[in-house]
C-alpha cells in the first residue's frame, strides 16, 4: 500500500486535513486514477498511523471537493481528478457568508449527532414522514423552486426522530434561517448553478436517509458531516 508515497501524519496541525490534503495530491497526479478505489479505511490507517475517525474526516472532506464518492459495501471511489465546484450564486455579500458560516458552524455540532441518534430511535413513522419529505424536496427543486422550505422540512424531521425534542426546539428557533439559500438575495442567485446544487444537496439527502433506514449511527453521521461541511466549504469560498 505504501507504493503511494504516504507519509505518516505529523501530530501537529489537523490530523485529517494533512491526510486530505496527501490523498487529494495523489489524486491529483493520477496516482489514483478516475473510477479506481482509494485503499481500504483500514489500509488507510495504518499508512498515516492515524484512527479510523481521522480518515473518516478526511473522506468527507474530499467528498466535499467532488472527488470521491462512497457506497455501501464497494468502498470509495475516485470521480474526477481536480475538485468540482457548484455554487448556488454569482456573489454573496461577506455579512451574509459570516452568518451562513456562523450557522453552518453551529448546525455541523449538532446535526451529525442527530441523524445518528435518528438511526437508532427512528420508528416506522418517522421513516415514512423522512420519504416524504425527501421526495418534497426533489420536487420542489425539479419545479425551478430554491426548495428552502422542503430543504429545512427534511432536517427537522430528522431532528424529530431522534425523539428528543431537545432537537426540534433548537430546529424550530432556527426555522428557515438554517437554510443558507433563505439568507441570498434573489439578484445574488445563479438559477441554472443552483439547479445543479440541489441536485447535490438531494443526492447528498438521500445518503442520510439511506444511513437513518438501514439503522447504521456511524453511516447517518458521516453523512450528514459530509452535507454540512461541504456547504461549509461552499460558502467559506465566497470569503476569497
Amino acid at each position: 500500500m505504501n507504493s503511494l508515497g504516504v507519509k505518516r501524519v505529523s501530530q501537529q496541525g489537523s490530523l485529517s486535513r494533512q491526510v486530505s490534503q496527501q490523498l487529494e495530491a495523489i489524486i491529483a497526479a493520477g496516482e489514483i486514477a478516475v473510477g479506481d478505489k482509494l485503499p481500504p479505511e483500514n489500509g488507510l490507517c495504518e499508512m498515516f498511523g492515524v484512527s479510523r475517525t481521522v480518515v473518516r474526516e478526511a473522506i468527507t472532506h474530499l467528498k466535499s471537493l467532488g472527488l470521491v464518492e462512497t457506497r455501501r459495501g464497494i468502498g470509495t471511489r475516485v470521480l474526477r481528478c481536480a475538485p468540482e465546484g457548484v455554487y448556488p450564486a454569482k456573489r454573496i455579500s461577506l455579512t451574509t457568508v459570516e452568518d451562513i458560516l456562523g450557522i453552518l458552524e453551529l448546525r455541523l455540532t449538532l446535526e451529525p449527532e442527530a441523524a445518528a441518534l435518528a438511526a437508532l430511535r427512528r420508528d416506522e413513522a418517522d421513516i415514512e414522514r423522512l420519504r416524504q419529505a425527501h421526495a418534497r424536496f426533489i420536487e420542489a427543486f425539479q419545479h425551478q423552486s430554491q426548495a428552502r422550505e422542503e430543504d429545512f422540512s427534511f432536517h427537522f424531521v430528522v431532528a424529530q426522530a431522534t425523539h428528543n425534542p431537545a432537537f426540534t426546539t433548537v430546529y424550530e428557533q432556527l426555522n428557515l434561517g438554517a437554510i443558507p439559500r433563505a439568507k441570498l438575495l434573489s439578484v445574488e442567485l445563479d438559477t441554472a448553478a443552483t439547479h445543479r446544487y440541489l441536485e447535490r444537496v438531494a443526492d447528498e439527502h438521500a445518503d442520510i436517509l439511506e444511513a437513518i433506514i438501514a439503522g447504521d449511527a456511524d453511516a447517518a453521521r458521516d453523512a450528514m458531516r459530509h452535507h454540512l461541511s461541504r456547504a461549509s466549504n461552499t460558502y467559506a469560498s465566497y470569503r476569497e
